[in-house]
């Protein structure tokens, strides 16, 4: 099979990882996703991943916990480290070569995110995982998704998700939402849709670089995505 996509960047949350739990990280579900990730390695397409960090913490209301933004932001950060670690595991069980690299310096858990290395590592094969966001307090990982596809020229940004695609309105309260296969990046604007954040949303339009959000629990759906069949909702 040839792929459509040579190199992606793959954005999960990190509330993926949690499957059925209200917590933590379901091991059922990262071997899932190290195999279909795997299954695309396979063919030759160049992966990058961003995984967030809310099935461990997530940024809560200031008046809630006391805890300022900036430093809940990095807490959260920590927590996307710890999520790249265990998928990093993952992989490497299923023979996938990794690399984990942290915008924050942790030396001995994850290599310094430098972009040329990161490039090299893509170009050699081995899966690359950004941890830690984008370094900053006040980005999300989406934002820092965007960043890193931008920086190492991924193709497309496949958003995977626990729904099929973008809907009119969230599927799972309005039963009577619309999908829709091909939005442009105006029109998701203009219908006021949630695709991800404003910055990283902005970043993607500026730059051309094409969205889709698919549903990544559904096995095989990451192979069909790189090979171009119409699967979820393309933002281009």
């Amino acid at each position: 099979m040839l792929p459509k996509y040579n190199r992606v960047l793959l954005k999960l949350s990190g509330e993926s990882l949690m499957g059925d739990r209200n917590f933590g990280i379901d091991p059922k579900m990262l071997e899932q996703y190290a195999i279909e990730i795997k299954s695309i390695t396979d063919i030759g397409v160049q992966v990058a991943i961003v995984i967030g960090g809310g099935n461990i913490y997530r940024g809560m209301n200031e008046s809630e916990t006391g805890i300022e933004r900036a430093q809940g932001d990095y807490m959260g950060m920590l927590a996307t480290v710890i999520n790249g670690m265990a998928l990093q595991a993952a992989l490497e069980k299923v023979g996938v070569k990794t690399r984990l690299q942290s915008a924050i310096e942790m030396e001995q858990v994850a290599e310094p995110y430098i972009r040329r290395r990161a490039i090299r590592h893509l170009e050699k094969g081995r899966v690359v995982i950004f941890g830690a966001g984008t370094g900053n307090p006040y980005f999300t990982t989406d934002t820092a998704g965007s960043l890193r596809a931008i920086e190492t020229n991924a193709q497309v940004i496949l958003k995977g998700t626990r729904v099929d695609g973008i809907y009119s309105a969230d599927p799972e309260i309005d039963k009577s939402a619309q999908r829709y296969d091909k939005l442009g990046f105006s029109e998701v604007i203009a219908k006021g849709l949630k695709v991800m954040d404003m910055t990283a949303f902005t970043l993607c339009q500026e730059n051309n670089l094409p969205i889709i959000v698919f549903d990544m629990n559904k096995p095989g759906n990451l192979l069909e995505v790189i090979s171009g069949k119409p699967i979820g909702t393309l933002v281009s």
